[in-house]
């Protein structure tokens, strides 16, 4: 609770958006409904969860605000973990939902398609893994297509692959065989799973330690375009690395509480 920040990335032709400011606990307050971090706030009405957004970017300030709603097609009490010690855990809130952004400040508005999942852990990331690639397809039933490829330090390598369908239930499936991407220009090393060889990679996020892009690859017989990161927790560990950090995800050490009606 003494480390909590809200995460907003906007991609958009005129260049991305990025902001991560972390607040100390007497910024912090939540309840069964609500989740408020400074001056936004999460909350949930029974219906949609709601991201009401007031933050500052970083490095060049500039304002984020307005309002994100994911509006759940079906909600999962599914968990897993992903190291063989049980240490963390995964698992998809709402893997297929409807998002509508309104935002005032840049000014958009415009909707798609959505995903709600939490990660959770009783040591950090580093301390298991080295890294892993993580996709995700919106396939053309509405169900959502996960692949989870997992590599550790003292572990062998753990895949989940999983078919989330908006009846509720949960599938497994072979994941196809791994391919091959070019490393990021940071030189991060990634891979995806893919039945046919992977189309146009739409990158977003290039980082020393962690890569988001959108890529077209094959699963279940379906060319679809997956949702791709790739997180190198090894050189997320390193001393150079933890020294940049402030720079993308600054501390706010006295914020005021914010409640959901003053929005």
């Amino acid at each position: 609770m003494n480390h909590c920040a809200l995460n907003v990335a906007l991609y958009q032709p005129g260049g991305k958006i990025w902001s991560m400011t972390e607040r100390p606990q007497e910024s912090v307050t939540r309840n069964e409904k609500e989740f408020v971090i400074g001056p936004s706030c999460v909350h949930w009405d029974g219906q949609a969860l709601h991201i009401d957004i007031d933050e500052w970017s970083v490095p060049i300030p500039r304002r984020i605000k307005g309002r994100v709603s994911v509006f759940p097609e079906q909600l999962f009490n599914f968990s897993t973990p992903l190291d063989s010690t049980g240490r963390h855990h995964w698992g998809p809130i709402a893997p297929t939902s409807r998002v509508e952004v309104k935002l005032t400040h840049p000014e958009q508005s415009w909707s798609g398609h959505a995903y709600v999942d939490s990660n959770e852990g009783v040591e950090p990331i580093a301390n298991a893994f080295t890294e892993w690639d993580w996709s995700r397809g919106h396939m053309s039933d509405g169900s959502c297509t996960v692949v989870y490829d997992c590599q550790f330090h003292n572990q062998d390598d753990h895949v989940l692959a999983l078919r989330f369908l908006k009846n509720g239930v949960v599938e497994s499936f072979q994941a196809p065989m791994r391919k091959e991407i070019p490393k990021t220009r940071w030189g991060i090393a990634r891979r995806l799973r893919s039945e046919c060889p992977l189309g146009e990679i739409v990158q977003l996020e290039d980082t020393p330690f962690y890569q988001r892009a959108v890529i077209e690859n094959q699963i279940l017989g379906e060319r679809v375009r997956s949702f791709h990161e790739t997180l190198n927790a090894s050189r997320f560990a390193t001393r150079w690395v933890q020294s940049l950090l402030p720079w993308r995800m600054p501390r706010l050490y006295k914020s005021r509480v914010s409640r959901v009606g003053e929005f």
